[in-house]
Protein backbone atom coordinates (compact mmCIF):
# COMPACT_ATOMS: atom_id res chain seq x y z
CA UNK A 1 0.00 0.00 0.00
CA UNK A 2 0.86 3.20 -0.77
CA UNK A 3 -1.25 6.03 0.67
CA UNK A 4 -0.47 10.14 0.36
CA UNK A 5 -2.60 13.19 0.07
CA UNK A 6 -1.21 12.85 -3.63
CA UNK A 7 -1.80 16.92 -4.07
CA UNK A 8 -0.38 16.61 -6.83
CA UNK A 9 0.93 13.00 -7.47
CA UNK A 10 4.71 13.97 -9.01
CA UNK A 11 7.62 12.14 -10.61
CA UNK A 12 9.00 11.12 -7.05
CA UNK A 13 5.55 9.32 -6.00
CA UNK A 14 5.78 7.55 -9.11
CA UNK A 15 9.49 6.66 -8.91
CA UNK A 16 8.69 5.33 -5.43
CA UNK A 17 6.01 3.17 -6.94
CA UNK A 18 8.09 2.07 -9.62
CA UNK A 19 11.14 1.26 -7.32
CA UNK A 20 8.14 -0.78 -4.90
CA UNK A 21 6.98 -2.81 -7.69
CA UNK A 22 10.65 -3.75 -8.83
CA UNK A 23 12.66 -4.21 -5.87
CA UNK A 24 10.35 -5.70 -3.27
CA UNK A 25 8.89 -8.15 -6.63
CA UNK A 26 5.42 -7.29 -5.43
CA UNK A 27 2.39 -7.92 -7.53
CA UNK A 28 -0.28 -5.87 -6.60
CA UNK A 29 0.67 -2.37 -4.93
CA UNK A 30 -2.55 -0.01 -4.23
CA UNK A 31 -2.20 3.78 -4.70
CA UNK A 32 -4.26 5.08 -1.84
CA UNK A 33 -5.43 8.50 -1.97
CA UNK A 34 -6.36 9.65 1.64
CA UNK A 35 -9.22 10.79 2.63
CA UNK A 36 -9.86 13.35 5.33
CA UNK A 37 -6.30 13.56 6.85
CA UNK A 38 -6.52 14.16 10.09
CA UNK A 39 -2.94 15.13 10.27
CA UNK A 40 -3.22 17.59 7.66
CA UNK A 41 -3.17 21.46 8.96
CA UNK A 42 -4.73 22.23 4.91
CA UNK A 43 -7.83 21.40 3.15
CA UNK A 44 -6.92 18.98 0.48
CA UNK A 45 -8.04 19.25 -3.40
CA UNK A 46 -11.13 17.71 -3.54
CA UNK A 47 -10.42 13.79 -3.44
CA UNK A 48 -12.68 13.05 -6.86
CA UNK A 49 -9.57 15.32 -8.54
CA UNK A 50 -6.35 13.82 -6.40
CA UNK A 51 -7.82 10.09 -7.28
CA UNK A 52 -8.13 11.42 -11.05
CA UNK A 53 -4.59 12.64 -10.99
CA UNK A 54 -3.48 9.20 -9.58
CA UNK A 55 -4.95 7.25 -12.01
CA UNK A 56 -3.09 9.24 -14.35
CA UNK A 57 0.07 9.42 -12.97
CA UNK A 58 0.49 5.77 -11.78
CA UNK A 59 -1.30 4.60 -14.99
CA UNK A 60 2.03 3.00 -16.33
CA UNK A 61 3.82 1.43 -13.15
CA UNK A 62 2.85 -2.14 -13.86
CA UNK A 63 0.76 -4.16 -10.63
CA UNK A 64 -0.56 -0.74 -9.55
CA UNK A 65 -4.21 -0.29 -8.77
CA UNK A 66 -5.42 3.55 -7.31
CA UNK A 67 -7.96 2.85 -5.19
CA UNK A 68 -10.46 4.99 -3.50
CA UNK A 69 -11.41 3.15 -0.21
CA UNK A 70 -10.37 6.23 2.03
CA UNK A 71 -12.24 8.80 0.05
CA UNK A 72 -15.48 7.11 0.36
CA UNK A 73 -14.97 7.07 4.13
CA UNK A 74 -16.54 9.62 6.45
CA UNK A 75 -14.49 11.22 9.13
CA UNK A 76 -11.08 10.93 9.54
CA UNK A 77 -9.13 8.24 7.80
CA UNK A 78 -6.34 5.82 9.29
CA UNK A 79 -3.58 3.96 7.20
CA UNK A 80 -4.62 0.84 10.08
CA UNK A 81 -7.66 0.67 9.44
CA UNK A 82 -6.97 0.59 4.85
CA UNK A 83 -4.60 -2.24 6.20
CA UNK A 84 -6.84 -4.08 8.47
CA UNK A 85 -9.19 -4.18 5.54
CA UNK A 86 -6.13 -5.17 2.86
CA UNK A 87 -5.50 -7.62 5.26
CA UNK A 88 -8.66 -9.23 5.19
CA UNK A 89 -8.71 -8.87 1.59
CA UNK A 90 -5.43 -10.71 0.94
CA UNK A 91 -5.50 -13.01 4.20
CA UNK A 92 -2.36 -15.14 2.99
CA UNK A 93 -0.18 -12.45 1.63
CA UNK A 94 2.45 -10.18 3.31
CA UNK A 95 1.78 -6.49 3.25
CA UNK A 96 3.76 -3.79 2.75
CA UNK A 97 3.33 -0.18 3.45
CA UNK A 98 5.33 2.52 1.16
CA UNK A 99 6.97 5.60 2.86
CA UNK A 100 9.84 7.92 2.42
CA UNK A 101 12.71 8.20 5.47
CA UNK A 102 10.43 12.01 6.25
CA UNK A 103 7.42 9.90 7.21
CA UNK A 104 9.06 7.07 8.76
CA UNK A 105 10.97 9.25 11.37
CA UNK A 106 7.44 10.23 12.52
CA UNK A 107 6.25 6.93 12.65
CA UNK A 108 5.34 6.86 16.44
CA UNK A 109 2.89 9.80 16.25
CA UNK A 110 1.00 7.83 13.34
CA UNK A 111 -2.67 6.76 14.64
CA UNK A 112 -2.22 2.97 16.38
CA UNK A 113 1.25 3.10 14.77
CA UNK A 114 2.10 -0.28 16.69
CA UNK A 115 -1.09 -2.25 15.42
CA UNK A 116 0.34 -1.01 11.94
CA UNK A 117 3.64 -2.67 12.32
CA UNK A 118 2.11 -5.80 13.14
CA UNK A 119 -0.19 -5.76 9.35
CA UNK A 120 2.40 -4.82 7.45
CA UNK A 121 6.54 -4.64 6.95
CA UNK A 122 7.49 -1.23 6.57
CA UNK A 123 9.20 -0.37 2.89
CA UNK A 124 10.94 2.81 3.17
CA UNK A 125 12.70 4.70 0.48
CA UNK A 126 16.41 6.05 1.45
CA UNK A 127 17.85 8.57 -0.38
CA UNK A 128 20.99 7.46 -2.11
CA UNK A 129 23.01 10.39 -0.04
CA UNK A 130 21.52 9.22 3.27
CA UNK A 131 22.86 7.02 5.72
CA UNK A 132 19.97 5.67 6.78
CA UNK A 133 20.03 6.27 10.72
CA UNK A 134 15.97 7.22 10.64
CA UNK A 135 15.63 3.89 8.70
CA UNK A 136 17.40 2.44 11.82
CA UNK A 137 15.71 4.24 14.36
CA UNK A 138 12.42 3.22 12.72
CA UNK A 139 13.74 -0.84 12.81
CA UNK A 140 14.49 -0.77 16.78
CA UNK A 141 11.21 -0.19 17.36
CA UNK A 142 9.52 -3.15 18.88
CA UNK A 143 7.21 -4.79 16.20
CA UNK A 144 8.23 -2.66 13.38
CA UNK A 145 10.22 -4.68 10.23
CA UNK A 146 11.53 -2.84 7.40
CA UNK A 147 12.25 -3.22 4.28
CA UNK A 148 14.45 -0.44 2.49
CA UNK A 149 14.17 0.55 -0.92
CA UNK A 150 17.26 2.10 -2.83
CA UNK A 151 16.43 5.91 -4.41
CA UNK A 152 17.73 8.63 -6.24
CA UNK A 153 17.97 11.87 -4.73
CA UNK A 154 13.97 13.43 -6.27
CA UNK A 155 13.82 17.12 -6.30
CA UNK A 156 10.06 17.11 -6.52
CA UNK A 157 7.52 17.72 -3.67
CA UNK A 158 3.96 18.80 -3.69
CA UNK A 159 4.15 21.64 -1.63
CA UNK A 160 6.79 23.04 -4.39
CA UNK A 161 4.81 22.35 -7.22
CA UNK A 162 1.68 24.05 -5.83
CA UNK A 163 3.66 27.43 -4.78
CA UNK A 164 4.91 27.03 -8.47
CA UNK A 165 1.55 26.87 -9.89
CA UNK A 166 0.09 29.44 -8.03
CA UNK A 167 3.15 31.65 -9.24
CA UNK A 168 2.19 30.93 -12.63
CA UNK A 169 5.48 28.67 -13.23
CA UNK A 170 5.94 25.59 -15.11
CA UNK A 171 5.85 22.32 -13.82
CA UNK A 172 6.12 19.85 -16.58
CA UNK A 173 9.27 18.32 -15.16
CA UNK A 174 8.18 17.81 -11.72
CA UNK A 175 4.61 15.98 -12.69
CA UNK A 176 4.18 13.54 -15.24
CA UNK A 177 2.35 14.84 -18.07
CA UNK A 178 -1.03 13.64 -18.07
CA UNK A 179 -1.31 15.41 -14.56
CA UNK A 180 0.17 18.53 -15.71
CA UNK A 181 -2.32 18.27 -18.55
CA UNK A 182 -5.60 17.78 -15.64
CA UNK A 183 -4.48 20.14 -13.49
CA UNK A 184 -4.26 22.77 -16.50
CA UNK A 185 -7.76 21.55 -17.70
CA UNK A 186 -9.30 21.78 -14.04
CA UNK A 187 -7.48 25.29 -13.28
CA UNK A 188 -5.63 23.52 -10.44
CA UNK A 189 -4.00 25.30 -7.14
CA UNK A 190 -4.33 28.87 -9.19
CA UNK A 191 -4.01 32.09 -7.15
CA UNK A 192 -7.34 33.52 -5.99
Amino acid sequence: MFGGAFDPPHNAHVALADAAVRQLGLSLLYVVPTGDAWHKARTLTEGAHREAMARLAFGSVPSVRVDGRELARSGPTYTVDTLRELRAAHPGDELCLLMGEDQAAGFERWHRWQEIAGLAVLAVAQRDNSGGDGIALLGALPGVRVERLRMPRRPESATAIRARLTAGQDITQLVPAPVASYIAQHNLYQSA
